[in-house]
C-alpha cells in the first residue's frame, strides 16, 4: 500500500465527516472501510488534521477491537465471544478453529488469506454460538460446520 493510497483514504474520510463535531471515530471507520485497515501512517495524518496528539489517535485504535493496525486476510473470520455464545460452547468453537486455521485470535494465517478475530457480540444470540465470515453471518456453528465453510472459502481463491 502506498503513501498516496493511505493519503487519499484519509483526505476522502476528512473531507467527508470532518466538519461534525468529535469526528475522530467516524474518520477511522472510514479509513479503516477504505484500506482494511488504519495503518500508522495514517495515524499522525488524522492527528494534525484533527488538532489532536498522535498518542490520542493511536490510543483509540488500539483501544478499540474493531480497528486493525495491519491488513487482514482475504477472509475475515469473526467469532462471537459473548455470553449467549459462551453458554452455547463457543469456547470449543474458538479453540477448533485455532486449531483448524493455525493462528489465534488476532492473527493472520501465514499465506496472509484468514484473518481470525473476536468480537464480543453479532447480535445473533438465539442462534449461539455465532461467527461472520466476511460480513455473512452464520448462526448455532459448530466444529464441523466450521470446517465446511472453510472448505467453501478456501476453494473461493483456489
Amino acid at each position: 500500500m502506498s503513501d498516496a493510497d493511505i493519503q487519499r483514504a484519509v483526505k476522502t474520510a476528512l473531507l467527508k465527516v470532518g466538519a461534525e463535531p468529535g469526528p475522530l471515530l467516524e474518520i477511522l471507520h472510514a479509513v479503516q472501510d477504505e484500506l482494511g485497515h488504519v495503518p500508522a501512517a495514517a495515524v499522525p495524518l488524522i492527528a494534525e488534521a484533527l488538532n489532536l496528539s498522535r498518542a490520542e489517535v493511536h490510543g483509540v485504535v488500539s483501544f478499540y477491537h474493531h480497528f486493525r493496525a495491519a491488513a487482514p486476510g482475504h477472509t475475515v473470520v469473526q467469532l462471537c465471544r459473548a455470553e449467549a455464545c459462551q453458554a452455547m460452547n463457543a469456547q470449543a468453537l474458538e479453540a477448533h478453529a485455532t486449531r483448524a486455521l493455525g493462528v489465534s485470535c488476532g492473527e493472520t494465517t501465514a499465506d496472509g488469506r484468514v484473518t481470525l478475530e473476536a468480537v464480543y457480540c453479532l447480535g445473533n444470540c438465539a442462534c449461539a454460538p455465532s461467527m461472520m465470515v466476511n460480513g455473512e453471518l452464520h448462526g448455532r456453528v459448530t466444529p464441523a460446520s466450521f470446517d465446511e465453510l472453510a472448505q467453501a472459502w478456501r476453494g473461493a481463491r483456489s
